[in-house]
């Protein structure tokens, strides 16, 4: 296949895949427990982690379901001049999402700054983000 299809120019594979495993690790689960739950399967959970699987769109309905995440997070913004795109996000959602969605739309940061500035607000984050009960 040499050209793009249309869902390859509207959805970040790559994104839909960083959260899904991401997901998958923070609560433990197997690439099986997470198709039993969202009705992918494993195979194709697997290739879409790893970049080279293309969902449809009953399998982006299922997966942003269960990662209870905004459609508009995983889609590819194509925005004309300075315009700043805004970042979706549900108000329940853990801060660490939030921040990694304004980094990664940050437009004075590379994609892979943005990512290395989430992991490590992510560490920080787990590290002390429970001050508070021990108060």
């Amino acid at each position: 296949m040499g050209t793009n299809s249309k869902s390859d120019r509207l959805l970040s594979t790559m994104e839909l895949g960083r959260a899904i495993k991401r997901r998958r690790h923070e609560l433990k689960l197997s690439l099986r427990d997470v198709a039993d739950k969202t009705r992918v399967s494993a195979s194709t959970l697997s290739r879409i982690e790893n970049g080279t699987g293309k969902p449809d769109a009953d399998n982006i309905a299922s997966l942003s379901t269960w990662l209870d995440m905004p459609i508009d997070r995983i889609m590819k913004k194509h925005t004309t001049g300075g315009t700043v795109e805004p970042v979706v996000y549900y108000p329940h959602e853990a801060t660490p999402e939030i921040v990694e969605a304004h980094l990664r739309a940050d437009k004075n940061l590379t994609p892979d700054t943005a990512k290395a500035l989430s992991e490590l607000f992510r560490v920080a984050y787990k590290q002390f983000g429970g001050e508070k009960d021990k108060k």
